[in-house]
C-alpha cells in the first residue's frame, strides 16, 4: 500500500459519517438506491511510487471514511509530471482507495508527495451502513 497521510481537511461537522467532513446531504426523490445520500471531500497526502515508462500502476492509499460501494473522484493538488495521468480511482475496501496512474513517457516518473482531494459520493443504497453519533 502506498503512503498516504491521514490528514483530513475539516469542512464542517456531521454526525452521520465516521469522519468530520461534509459537502452536502441529499434527500430521496423516490428512486430506491438510485440517489446520492452524500457528497464529501477528503484530503490526504499521497506519495506516488515510481511509475515505470509506458505503463500503468495501481496504487492503494488510506482515505478515512470511504466504504465499498462509494464512488470516488481524485483531484491532485498540483500539476502532475508531464506524461503522468490519473486514469481512475476506485474504493477497494473500507478506508482504502486504489488510484491507477498512467505514464505515457519513455522514462520512469516519480512525482513528489502531494495533497490530493478525494470527492466521495455515497449512494443512498449504502447509507444505512454508516454509523451514527
Amino acid at each position: 500500500m502506498g503512503s498516504a497521510g491521514n490528514s483530513v481537511v475539516y469542512l464542517g461537522s456531521w454526525q452521520r459519517l465516521p469522519f468530520p467532513i461534509i459537502c452536502e446531504v441529499f434527500m430521496s426523490s423516490g428512486i430506491i438506491g438510485g440517489n446520492m445520500f452524500a457528497i464529501c471531500a477528503v484530503s490526504a497526502t499521497v506519495d506516488v511510487v515510481s511509475v515505470s515508462a509506458a505503463t500503468t500502476s495501481d496504487q492503494s492509499y488510506t482515505v478515512p471514511g470511504v466504504l465499498l460501494g462509494d464512488i470516488v473522484a481524485v483531484i491532485p493538488a498540483s500539476t502532475l509530471n508531464t506524461g503522468l495521468a490519473v486514469s481512475y480511482a476506485i474504493v477497494t475496501g473500507t478506508d482504502t482507495v486504489s488510484i491507477r496512474f498512467m505514464n505515457a513517457t519513455a522514462g520512469a516518473l516519480n512525482p513528489a508527495s502531494a495533497t490530493y482531494t478525494f470527492l466521495v459520493f455515497r449512494p443512498e443504497s449504502i447509507a444505512g451502513r454508516v454509523t451514527t453519533g
